[in-house]
């Protein structure tokens, strides 16, 4: 059995753009409504424009818990929640400030946390929650541990979540090296030293798509026998 998306509302976060946008995507073309979140209005308008009547945008900043409660309390009921809006600092225990070593659980670890938080009186008896991790919780690509640390942490919160909300289900994503949106906006120096790593250590040899990660989000959404479950959607990197 699987949950039908159409005439379901599910709830992008970071959805302007990339892996949220091409989730967006899918859903709008299996019958959803969807209601997009993110800090850039100039990105959200360009989505809903793409994406037609189906779609609807409005700003939010995960970081702003006010920012958060406003975006939810405009929406009736939430069927299924994404999140991949998240800043922060990659860099070595040794090196790194404290307050830059806090930032990957600042924003993607208690930024999720949030957003769940207020979506929860809107969440529907069987609705579906994916977290956002990366593969670099079970397999370091580098001297990179605080960042390590909060993708554990976040599949940590999927699997208590998922105990907790139960019948909601909770599970988690872990995506490998992407190519796509987020690492076109890095110095290519570090976007080609990233991808020969993967194309290296993945079992597959190659970094994925915002599409087939995309794909993967939406198995979760629907598979209506999968909860506190991570799923890696990363090539093989953590098999090696």
């Amino acid at each position: 059995m699987t949950f039908a998306l159409r005439d379901r509302t599910v709830v992008l976060i970071g959805g302007g753009s990339g892996i949220g946008l091409a989730v967006a995507r899918l859903v709008v073309a299996e019958g959803a409504r969807v209601v997009l979140g993110g800090r850039s209005q100039e990105r959200l308008d360009g989505a809903v424009a793409e994406l037609g009547p189906a779609a609807t945008a409005r700003t939010v900043d995960t970081a702003d818990p006010e920012s958060v409660g406003a975006f939810f309390a405009g929406i009736d009921a939430v069927d299924a929640l994404f999140t991949t809006a998240a800043t922060y600092t990659v860099g070595s225990f040794r090196d790194l400030s404290v307050e830059d070593a806090r930032s990957p659980f600042e924003s993607k670890f208690w930024g999720q946390y949030r957003v769940v938080k207020a979506a929860l009186p809107k969440l529907t008896a069987d609705a579906a929650v994916v977290l956002t991790s990366g593969a670099a919780s079970v397999r370091p690509a580098g001297p990179a541990a605080p960042y390590v640390a909060a993708n554990a942490a976040i599949e940590g919160l999927a699997r208590g979540l998922a105990v907790e909300l139960a019948p909601v289900r909770v599970t988690a994503i872990a995506p490998g090296t992407v190519d796509g949106n987020l690492w076109a906006g890095r110095p290519p120096e570090v976007r080609d030293a990233a991808f020969a790593h993967i194309e290296r250590e993945a079992v597959l040899g190659r970094p994925g798509t915002e599409e087939e990660i995309a794909a993967a989000v939406v198995h979760l959404f629907t598979n209506t026998y999968t909860t506190g479950s991570t799923l890696y959607v990363d090539g093989g990197y953590a098999l090696r």
